[in-house]
């Protein structure tokens, strides 16, 4: 039995590369009827049927580092969280969510800050000050013109990584210039609305180098709904270290007098920005945990 890692799917077709091929497999019954799908990044166990023409089964599903199931990946190392500076403006609300997520499923987080030409250079270094405080790293590219490339083929060495962000900032265009060719099908920004019109429909592996990058359907609808709304705080890490200072164990860090978080808020040491969009996530993870029923 072979055993090699999926780096596509298309209509529950897997393609798995192994050491020296790539293989075309369906899952066999047994995977079928069981609780879990083969997913992109799985490391899968295969049986090769037709030798010259490539066609195997997945036999097993090997044990997974981490899963995500938005978008179904599985085995990532890293998460590239791209914004742009304008066409579309950045969506910090996504940001933090995105960021949370990637806490929530620890992972570590990239913030690739694209189209620095068409933005103003006061709020590319707001950006900077805010996530590099944290302790986030924060890159500039201009996929366009391969500026930052370089730099950021640095990051994706030895890591499976996801590109994230909404459609429109640049995702598909920062591939293609990582590679040097159209990998993906480069997307178009709606003039009437100024968002991205999503082109990429699948999840897809590619391999750069010591790694792989994933080019993954757009996040226009992502959603951080598998974190309950009491322990959102956790994945707010500079909240961490003022925690102690709450009054109250179980402190919401909302109305309460003496939390530690408001008063960090107050003395500059986190975010107000960061501060507002944890509550606006909080009370939409409220919402619908009151709401699931």
């Amino acid at each position: 039995m072979l055993k090699g890692q999926i780096i596509s799917n298309i209509s529950n077709l897997y393609q798995v590369e192994t050491e020296n091929r790539i293989i075309e497999c369906t899952p066999r019954g047994k995977i079928k009827q069981s609780e879990i799908s083969p997913v992109v990044g799985d490391y899968v166990e295969i049986e090769v049927l037709e030798n010259e023409n490539n066609k195997g089964v997945i036999c097993n599903i090997l044990e997974r580092s981490m899963y995500s199931k938005r978008p179904k990946m599985s085995n990532l190392t890293q998460i590239i969280l791209v914004i742009s500076l304008k066409s579309p403006k950045p969506d910090y609300l996504l940001l933090d969510k995105q960021l949370v997520y990637a806490e929530y499923l620890n992972i570590k987080p990239v913030i690739c800050i694209n189209k620095i030409d068409l933005g103003n250079e006061k709020q590319m270094q707001e950006i900077h000050e805010i996530y590099e405080k944290i302790g986030y790293t924060v890159i500039n590219t201009n996929a366009k013109e391969k500026q930052g490339i370089e730099n950021l083929k640095k990051i994706l060495n030895n890591e499976i990584t996801a590109f994230s962000g909404n459609s429109g900032v640049g995702k598909s265009t920062l591939i293609n210039s990582l590679f040097k060719e159209n990998k993906t099908e480069e997307g178009l920004i709606s003039k009437k609305n100024q968002r991205g019109k999503n082109t990429t429909t699948s999840v897809t592996l590619y391999k750069i180098e010591n790694g792989y990058i994933a080019d993954t359907p757009g996040f226009s609808t992502f959603s951080v709904e598998e974190i309950e709304s009491k322990n959102l705080s956790k994945y707010f890490i500079e909240f961490e270290k003022y925690l102690n200072n709450c009054e109250y164990a179980d402190c919401k860090h909302e109305k309460e007098e003496n939390c530690g978080i408001k008063k960090a808020v107050e003395e500059g040491n986190i975010s107000l920005g960061r501060y507002e969009r944890y509550l606006k996530i909080k009370a939409e993870l409220k919402d619908k945990e009151e709401h699931k029923w």
